[in-house]
């Protein structure tokens, strides 16, 4: 009687898995804890509307970011800064309808945490509420470990965001790689303790050289989620639009497109509009009587 070699490819995958796992329910932060102690990496990327989101479901991406990256790609504005908790409240709820398995993440805008626990308690309990995410996201390591703190003692899940914080975009004069030197390696350190110990799930780094992401998601105990900051996290993101080539112009050096959707949707119109002009279109199937 002859056995069937298994091959690597036969092989049974991990239910568990945060990406290609077989449980339909939606993950959660325990989750998260559960992949970086297995050492398993996962994907996010942000979403705004229920039908992109409900793409990126299907295709198993285990979280995404109701990101205030809106602004700049959804919203038409110049930066995050103008993003409103209106604004990011609609968007969240309109991702959470559209997904059932993804952990839904919404960020505070600029202007919505920045005055103390309280004010952060108060709009984290409004996408929570309002928009039903599943975790909130905060930028800040030392200064905001007060409101991280406050929101995971009521019971709402934090990622937090160290580096390149794109909200204080007019402080910075731009968006500089953060962490090079000695001092700033220093302090982005005592940032990443700081929000770890203050109760955040995970942290995001955000152009941080990629030696000091590495030596940061070695400390830590929590996942890290790089953006522009190495191979060595334990997650990667992305903004949707950037990784599918739907932005305009030039992309930022650390992203990979994986697609040219904007050229695509580019022809797809032109097509139409030629056979509109043309008497193509509608064509008698497309017709009732």
């Amino acid at each position: 009687m002859t056995h069937a070699v298994k091959t690597p490819d036969s092989s049974p995958k991990d239910t568990k898995a945060l990406y290609g796992g077989t449980s339909s329910r939606r993950i959660t932060v325990r989750d998260i804890a559960a992949a970086k102690a297995r050492g398993e990496k996962w994907p996010m990327l942000t979403a705004y509307d229920a039908m992109t989101a409900s793409v990126f479901d299907e295709a198993g991406i285990p979280v995404m970011l109701v990101g205030d990256s809106m602004g700049n790609c959804h919203l038409g504005y110049e930066s995050t800064v103008p993003v409103t908790m209106d604004e990011i409240t609609l968007l969240s709820a309109a991702v959470v309808r559209g997904t059932k398995r993804a952990l839904i993440v919404g960020d505070l805008p600029f202007g919505s945490y920045q005055e103390g626990p309280v004010q952060a308690l108060r709009s984290a309990t409004r996408l929570v509420k309002e928009a039903g995410v599943g975790a909130v996201k905060l930028e800040g390591g030392e200064r905001s470990a007060h409101q991280i703190e406050l929101l995971v003692q009521a019971g709402i899940p934090v990622m937090a965001h160290i580096g390149l914080t794109p909200q204080s975009v007019n402080a910075y004069g731009g968006y500089p790689v953060q962490g090079r030197g000695e001092e700033a390696a220093a302090q982005l350190l005592r940032d990443a303790k700081a929000v770890q110990d203050a109760g955040a799930f995970a942290v995001v780094l955000e152009l941080v050289p990629a030696e000091l992401a590495a030596e940061v998601t070695r400390v830590l105990h929590i996942p890290t989620v790089g953006i522009g900051a190495g191979a060595e996290c334990d997650a990667q993101v992305l903004v949707w639009t950037d990784m599918a080539g739907m932005t305009n112009g030039r992309v930022p050096r650390f992203v990979k497109q994986y697609a040219q959707l904007r050229e695509a949707l580019g022809d797809a119109a032109k097509a139409f509009a030629e056979d509109v002009v043309g008497g193509a279109y509608p064509a008698e199937e497309h017709s009732f009587h």
